[in-house]
């Protein structure tokens, strides 16, 4: 049986490592690197040919397209007016020739948008960690530095195409668990020694958030080419903000006022303290946790690029096709008390009878609309449709 996606891109990310292992890396603060043994490794999810390609497409536009070197005063990041044509957002190609001649670093963000071989890489990680999932791109010419000593604010894995990269890396994190709120200000330092690493194609390593780290192309060696895959998991203070907006709405202790005209008083901080154990009650209902998670799925599902079953001109299923839930369609089941199930995906929410609930099940491992019973051919029509199914 072939493997699915979520099993190809966690191979190919992760070799050999267990999903178990893995997870545990994830819930941990240690870096990792990964000696791939195989420089053809990352071959068929890029190459430079690729981005030269890329770039003479009108897609090629700032903000994707950026270009950074170390050894600039101030900001490694080059002004665009450096390699954008007057006026406008598009590549100037011959001014971003030149720079990258000169040493600048070639930086294209969320290939993957635009890239089919990543974009499907990514929804494979993305269906192993339910989070969203990026691909940034690194081209660094010979004896040159990207961006200087700093840490991420989410996980990424480092995968190197071709050419070979210097890395130091730090044990020590200065600022535990950064997240996009509280980004890289170039105020922290390092501290203790770094480890120096050289990673060749076919080469993976794992910067957990906070990392300190910087990376530089070996003197005199070929270009070298990376892919920064950066797991977007939302941090749980970033939820609660997003719900906190229903929740003032059903909750009076989180509508309570702030005692302002207490505050100067002997006893205003105990107020203040009493109205917060409140609030505090309330985020802690039993049903918060259920609220977050159908959240934190929904968003996976919402903001990631829908990758439908289907194609243009797919026609519908018949009676003796084998179908599938699609593999590249976020989807979330929530079942019902009372039988049925909501099912939820990009395009909305599907309600589910008992059978149809039944039928989805069956669908899961694979099944023909004759196998699953009378009438399921026009539920699995519905989905189809969708891209939601799709043929074995």
């Amino acid at each position: 049986m072939s493997a699915t996606v979520a099993e190809e891109a966690w191979t190919l990310a992760f070799g050999t490592l267990s999903l178990e292992d893995g997870m545990a890396m994830r819930e941990g603060t240690a870096w990792r690197l990964m000696p791939g043994n195989d420089p053809e490794r990352f071959a068929g999810l890029l190459s430079v040919a690729d981005l030269d390609a890329f770039l003479r497409t009108d897609a090629a536009r700032t903000p994707r397209v950026s270009m950074a070197d170390g050894a600039r005063q101030g900001s490694a990041a080059l002004p665009i007016d450096d390699y954008i044509e007057e006026g406008g957002d598009r590549v100037d190609l011959p001014q971003l020739f030149a720079r990258h001649d000169e040493g600048a670093s070639l930086v294209v963000s969320q290939f993957h948008e635009v890239h089919p071989p990543l974009a499907r890489f990514c929804r494979g990680l993305e269906k192993a960690f339910l989070h969203g999932v990026q691909a940034n791109i690194y081209l660094t010419p010979p004896a040159a530095q990207g961006f200087r000593v700093h840490f991420d604010t989410h996980d990424v894995l480092v995968m190197q195409v071709s050419g070979r990269k210097a890395w130091r890396v730090w044990d020590h994190i200065p600022y535990p668990a950064p997240t996009r709120h509280t980004p890289w200000a170039n105020n922290a330092s390092v501290e203790g020694e770094p480890h120096a690493l050289l990673m060749a194609p076919g080469d993976a390593l794992y910067l957990p958030r906070g990392v300190m780290h910087e990376a530089m192309v070996q003197q005199g060696g070929e270009p070298s080419l990376h892919i920064t895959i950066g797991l977007m998991e939302p941090g749980l203070g970033e939820m609660l903000r997003n719900l906190l907006a229903d929740l003032e709405a059903e909750e009076p202790a989180l509508r309570a006022a702030m005692p302002t005209w207490r505050l100067a008083e002997p006893d205003g901080a105990a107020v203040l303290q009493g109205r917060l154990a409140a609030a505090l009650a309330a985020l802690a209902r039993p049903d918060i946790a259920d609220r977050l998670t159908m959240a934190a799925l929904d968003r996976v599902a919402r903001d990631r690029m829908a990758l439908p079953g289907r194609s243009l001109h797919t026609p519908p299923p018949g009676p003796d096709d084998r179908l599938r839930l699609s593999e590249t369609m976020h989807h979330t089941l929530v079942p019902f008390e009372t039988g049925g199930a909501a099912l939820r995906w990009y395009g909305g929410v599907e309600k589910l009878t008992a059978q149809e609930l039944e039928w989805l099940m069956g669908l899961e491992d694979g099944a023909t609309a004759a196998e699953l019973g009378e009438d399921a051919l026009a539920f699995c029509r519905r989905l189809a449709q969708q891209g939601v199914l799709e043929r074995v």
